[in-house]
């Protein structure tokens, strides 16, 4: 019979043991290996059985059990000390509390101060699989960020939504078919606390929807160390059936049903925080940071909330004070992986009777609309209303940052796109979640715990000089440990696996002899869009079995990634690789693991020696698996793109070869790209990787690999921390955004909205009207220079709303400017008796070669952040060119 309702009976813990119930309830246990180790101990039986979950261990552990432990005098002493250490984890300064006590003065009253606090909204969160609720790497890297800044101090709100069945588990049919499974999450069962009124009641958000009908959902915290996570709730009594659902599945539903959790996400978020705020003291936030575009509607949550203060806001300044404060970061290279929905949807939510009331629908549209060439008008385009709602934005690796520039340069015409206010910050991972607690222990001996952690955690040395001092003999056996623990871990998630798909235990005898311990392992885990190609170590298999089966030096190769429920051509691209790895031929040398997820991560990166990644560039926007494999001691063996593509260096792994335009749109062979690049693939592991990995010394020691090893660990341990990523976030985007947003708090908004307005207003009258030069002869020298007299006209605008720039650099066949530097000119005097104002200036010759200049106008305003935020340029008509210096 089924229950007509269900509820949570907690345990009553005895009273020496009521510290377990904190450790629980906040997630530092899922990166305090200690903590872990405590909680194990209560049971170790139980402790496996309920997955590593201290919720569920502390309800299921006996009675008598718990009355023993209370009377263990050992156990209370290690309980006490987990207590103590949490307490100071939560308590002491750290590296963003030191940054604020040894700051300089700031030139400008209180600029310099960091944040007092910032609001991080994603739609997804990988924390610890106790908590699923994430897909893939967006999840994971807003977990790990969230992780870092509590490491650090950073007072962040991590802000989104409680999917009561996650995202899907994932088995295999007899076929090998992907199949789904969604699980029922219960918040009382999870290490959740809500947030309640003063009086009680839980707290509720509400918000409009057409029809008289509202969206109303609960406050979940998850505690993630110093950082509270809030997560909306919309499956509560106080909604009807179809509102109930809209928080039931992570990237599930149709468009309405994305638009819903988007709104709830953003509106609703912003509405949660505040709520937070006003009932546990927590200070307010000046910054908002928006984790892809999902998101977005909290720019205009916030334009409502200002123009409903009756400070005399409106729109266009309320705009200028969000934009202020808000950070965007994109994390997709394909326009397809924007959310983009059609305008009528959004307006029957914006309407009149919608969401936002005092916010008019005619300044809605326009924020995510594609009004550039080759947009879709119909469309309301998520990533394009975060740029505009953010006046600081950027991609997560250098490469993607230049991909994202080229990809939105629509938004700013007349810039080149290396000019586009889209920085990039490169992604980090979080070490303590995901080195291996055997790489700690030998670091720990090394180096001295201490020091391991705040390399770690923080991420401010450039190099792990300590590292260089372990002995080879030591990283081997490490290594070999990892491997071994990674085959039996493979082995039982395989029979498992197997019996899933209908097999009986007698067949499964083979499964007892899949992989060796001392075998080259390649892993190669991920999600499953096509453009990071899973198959391509399929495109010749009898190449690929030969490697696999070699006598001398075979490899081993360890397969696991999901397939969006809705992509059938992801699911086939999993069963054509399950198919290969069912073959007997080869099913010990090669397996697909199903269900990928944090717990089989953990163990799949320490257990490789090399990790795969073999994606179209430039389609991975980062790649952050390759950099969790790094830190425990694994070799990336890569295409260059993403992160890889910047910190690739020769000796810390290998650069597959890329045969970029081969196989695009219209070229007539669509496969020849991958077909060269998986033979590159395969030359790479039969004539570098595996020689290298099996070459040993007379101790049986591989020392090149080794060395491959060690400086891998010295020189990209430190880069790819999340802990150098988040202090970057900090001191180049979320302070400007403070300080910018203060500006714009005491007055500045109105001063700017307005000036804004006045330009664009007489924008049409800006020209270059004459540009004359001298001094440069007829043979230009290295170390010279010209003057330049620029004329233009300004229209009603004066000399210091512009910035009059010449742009100067090397030029290619058809006289663009490859690599220009600007160059301000200064105003001289005053407009002319025709209104035209004369700008004047040196322009150094600085390089030899081709070179050429160019002389533009931007607007320019002290409280913009890049010249190109308002995507107006004036540069000199289509000429002739110069003649006698003079332009014709």
């Amino acid at each position: 019979m089924k229950a007509i309702r269900r509820f949570t009976v907690r345990t009553v813990l005895p009273e020496p043991l009521q510290p377990l119930t904190e450790l629980a309830q906040n997630l530092r246990w899922s990166w305090s290996p200690e903590t872990r180790e405590l909680f194990e101990s209560l049971d170790p039986e139980t402790w496996q059985a309920t997955g590593g979950d201290p919720v569920k261990l502390l309800g299921a552990v006996s009675a008598q059990r718990l009355a023993d432990l209370a009377q263990d005098s050992a156990f209370l002493e290690r309980l006490a000390a987990a207590s103590e250490d949490l307490r100071g984890y939560l308590t002491d300064p750290r590296w963003y509390q030191a940054a604020i006590e040894n700051a300089p003065p700031a030139p400008h009253g209180d600029d310099a101060e960091l944040p007092a606090a910032i609001a991080y909204f994603s739609p997804e969160y990988g924390i610890t699989e106790v908590l699923p609720q994430y897909s893939g790497g967006l999840g994971i890297l807003a977990g790990d960020h969230l992780k870092a800044a509590s490491d650090l101090g950073v007072p962040i709100i991590g802000v989104g939504l409680l999917y009561r069945h996650g995202y899907f588990r994932q088995s295999l049919s007899r076929e090998g078919w992907q199949q789904e499974h969604y699980p029922v999450l219960d918040p009382n069962e999870l290490p959740l606390t809500l947030v309640r009124e003063d009086n009680g009641t839980p707290a509720l958000i509400s918000i409009a929807l057409p029809g008289g009908r509202s969206l109303k959902a609960h406050i979940w915290c998850a505690q993630v160390g110093r950082v509270p996570l809030l997560l909306l709730d919309s499956d509560i009594e106080e909604n009807s059936a179809g509102e109930r659902d809209v928080t039931d599945r992570l990237y599930g539903g149709g468009s309405e049903h994305r638009l819903l959790q988007e709104m709830l996400l953003g509106i609703g978020g912003v509405r949660a925080v505040r709520a937070f705020c006003r009932l546990t003291g927590h200070p307010a936030p000046e910054v908002f940071h928006t984790n892809e575009g999902h998101a977005g509607f909290l720019g205009l949550e916030r334009i409502r909330e200002l123009v409903a203060e009756g400070n005399g806001l409106g729109f266009e300044a309320a705009l200028e004070a969000v934009r202020s404060g808000t950070v965007f970061t994109t994390h997709t290279p394909v326009p397809a992986g924007i959310d983009r929905f059609d305008r009528e949807l959004v307006s029957r939510h914006f309407g009149e009777d919608g969401a936002l009331p005092g916010v008019p629908l005619e300044h809605i549209l326009p924020l995510g609309s594609e009004s550039y060439p080759g947009g879709e008008p119909n469309l309301f385009n998520m990533a394009v209303m975060g740029l505009r709602l953010a006046q600081r934005a950027n991609g997560v690796s250098t490469l993607h940052g230049q991909v994202s520039r080229e990809m939105f340069n629509g938004l700013w015409p007349g810039f080149d796109s290396t000019e586009l206010p889209i920085t990039s910050i490169t992604n980090g991972v979080h070490a303590p979640t995901w080195v291996a607690p055997e790489v700690l222990k030998l670091g720990a001996r090394q180096a001295g715990a201490e020091r391991v952690e705040r390399a770690m955690m923080v991420g401010a040395s450039p190099r792990w000089e300590a590292v260089a001092e372990i002995p080879d003999a030591s990283i081997w056996e490490l290594r070999r440990v990892l491997r071994a623990q990674l085959v039996e871990d493979v082995r039982r998630r395989l029979y498992d696996a197997w019996r899933q798909r209908g097999a009986g235990a007698a067949e499964l005898g083979w499964v007892c002899d899949v992989l060796d311990p001392d075998v080259l392992t390649i892993g190669f885990a991920r999600r499953v869009p096509s453009y990071k190609r899973l198959t391509l170590m399929l495109r010749d298999r009898d190449r690929l079995t030969e490697l696999l089966l070699h006598p001398e030096r075979p490899i081993q190769i360890v397969v696991a990634g999901k397939a969006h429920p809705a992509d059938d051509g992801g699911k086939r691209l999993v069963q054509e690789l399950v198919r290969f790895a069912d073959d007997a031929k080869v099913r010990h040398r090669i397996v697909f693991l199903p269900d990928y997820g944090m717990k089989m991560a953990q163990h799949l990166y320490p257990g490789c020696d090399v990790w795969l990644n073999n994606p179209l560039r430039p389609l991975e926007a980062c790649g952050t698996s390759g950099m969790k494999a790094a830190l425990n001691g694994c070799l990336n063996l890569s295409v260059l793109d993403g992160w890889w593509d910047e910190w690739f260096d020769g000796d810390n792994g290998w650069a597959i070869p890329t045969a970029d335009g081969i196989g695009a749109e219209g070229h007539p062979e669509p496969d020849r790209r991958d077909d060269l690049e998986a033979a590159a693939l395969y030359d790479l592991v039969e004539n570098q990787v595996a020689p290298r990995f099996y070459d040993r010394g007379a101790d049986g020691v591989p020392q090149r690999w080794i060395e491959m090893v060690r400086h891998t660990l010295v020189t990209l341990g430190p880069k790819v921390l999340a802990g150098r990523m988040v202090r970057d976030y900090v001191e180049r985007l979320y302070a400007p955004a403070a300080q910018a947003n203060r500006r714009l708090a005491a007055g500045g908004a109105s001063e700017l909205a307005s000036w804004k307005a006045r330009v664009r207003a007489n924008w049409s009258r800006v020209a270059v009207d004459h540009v004359e030069t001298t001094g440069l002869g007829d043979a230009p020298e290295l170390g010279g220079a010209l003057s330049l007299r620029v004329q233009v006209a300004l229209g009603d605008l004066d000399s210091g709303d512009v910035d009059v720039q010449v742009v100067a650099g090397r030029v290619d066949d058809g006289d663009r400017i490859t690599d220009g530097t600007a160059v301000a000119l200064k105003p001289a005097g005053r407009p002319d008796l025709e209104g035209r104002w004369l700008f004047e200036g040196p322009l150094a010759l600085d390089r030899t070669g081709p070179f050429g200049y160019t002389v533009r106008i931007l607007p320019s305003h002290r409280l913009l952040a890049s010249g190109a935020e308002l995507g107006l340029v004036a540069i000199p008509a289509e000429s002739e060119g110069m003649s006698s210096g003079v332009l014709r």
